[in-house]
């Protein structure tokens, strides 16, 4: 055996593992193909577990590792595996696995640099005499996951750095809030900023871009112009790389092309039937109309409701998704999970006065017309936009 003290896997290159469709899922054959591989070389006898380092979009494949690793050892090593939320923290692991995905969705444009987000703060402060604008989008956006650690450093703490450093040198800021503040819908959905304070988030995601709302509005100092976008359900092209967190449309087209048919959440509530429950897409051209609008035109601060105003079903999304596909719709029912059932969101929809009062005129894509564009331009031959 090869004695070894670190490893680093590109996935991309070693775990194109060929599957047997419909039986085993590619990223459980990854998951077992990685074990086996780190199980083969020599470790150090040791008390203390073997950590895996995911620097990755990919997760899926981080799931069902978890899964593998449980009760299973490396040289008699117990296993931990672990998201890489900072580049600083690399040796603390013993295994890092690397994809590069999210790289595709570069491809064909057109870029004056790329900067990696572990050094993009200091290369802003050094480059800022040429930034005129910011567009913060990048976010953890994981809702299952529940480090508010990882959430703090990278939605938290780093949003703050980018709009201290706008504020000092005058660089005006957008960036991207969520509708998942509004939690359960309690307070209702508008976008004023009294309401704040009073939202309750149901996930450490949600609470992370509450947190950042709510300590921007508290700021005396601001860029010279700001604004706060809270995204609805957005859906679009280049979302490969997102897994578990890409739209629903997404995962249907996936699901119907294996199974021949799409499951939907169950409603656990009386006053909807099942696949009626209700959410406010946005088509994620739409998003990027908006985005470039409010920063040209420089209206009010603040922050904003970003959908598309209008609440559609779940049925209604993957009837279209079929109708896009050319195919007759077959839609069955699974019960919601228990851990979430409760926490469920059975209505979203965004009130958009505050944005059309700002001045932006402009339709929204309906959602069949959306969800037929995405469909057959870019899901069906895996474009990118």
């Amino acid at each position: 055996m090869l004695k070894v003290k670190k490893i680093i896997f590109i996935i991309y290159l070693i775990l194109s593992v060929n599957n047997v469709k419909g039986q085993v899922s590619e990223e459980d054959l990854q998951a077992v193909y990685l074990l086996k591989i780190a199980d083969n070389f020599s470790w150090d006898i040791s008390e203390t577990p073997i950590f895996i380092g995911i620097l990755s979009s990919k997760r899926d494949f981080l799931f069902k590792l978890k899964k593998h690793s449980i009760n299973k050892t490396i040289s008699g090593r117990n296993i931990r595996v672990r998201i890489v939320s900072n580049s600083k923290k690399l040796s603390d692991f013993d295994i890092i696995i690397v994809t590069e995905e999210k790289n595709k969705n570069l491809e064909g444009k057109q870029f004056s640099s790329q900067v990696e987000r572990n050094v993009f703060v200091n290369w802003l402060k050094e480059n800022a005499g040429f930034v005129s604008e910011v567009y913060h989008i990048g976010a953890r956006t994981d809702t299952t996951e529940f480090d508010v650690e990882v959430f703090d450093e990278l939605n938290l703490n780093y949003s703050k750095d980018l709009w201290k450093i706008c504020t000092e040198y005058k660089i005006n800021f957008v960036y991207a809030s969520s509708a998942a503040t509004y939690g359960m819908g309690e307070f209702g959905f508008v976008d004023t900023h009294e309401l704040v304070e009073k939202l309750i988030p149901l996930n450490p995601y949600g609470d992370s871009k509450n947190d950042f709302d709510k300590w921007i509005l508290k700021q005396e100092k601001q860029p010279p112009f700001w604004a706060g976008f809270k995204f609805f359900n957005v859906y679009g092209p280049n979302e490969f790389h997102k897994s578990r967190m890409a739209s629903v449309i997404f995962h249907a087209i996936k699901q119907i092309n294996e199974t021949g048919g799409m499951k939907l959440f169950r409603s656990h509530n009386p006053e909807y039937k099942d696949g009626e429950q209700l959410r406010d897409f946005v088509y994620v051209k739409d998003v990027v109309e908006v985005l470039t609008f409010m920063m040209q035109e420089k209206k009010e601060n603040g922050l904003y409701n970003l959908g598309s105003g209008k609440a559609s079903s779940f049925n209604a999304l993957v009837n279209a998704t079929f109708k896009a596909l050319g195919k007759d719709s077959v839609i069955s029912y699974i019960d919601t999970p228990e851990d979430i059932r409760g926490k469920y969101q059975y209505f979203t929809q965004a009130n958009m006065k505050k944005l059309i009062l700002a001045g932006y005129s402009k339709s929204f894509t309906d959602l069949e017309s959306g969800v037929k564009d995405y469909v057959q331009n870019y899901l069906i031959d895996k474009n990118y936009y």
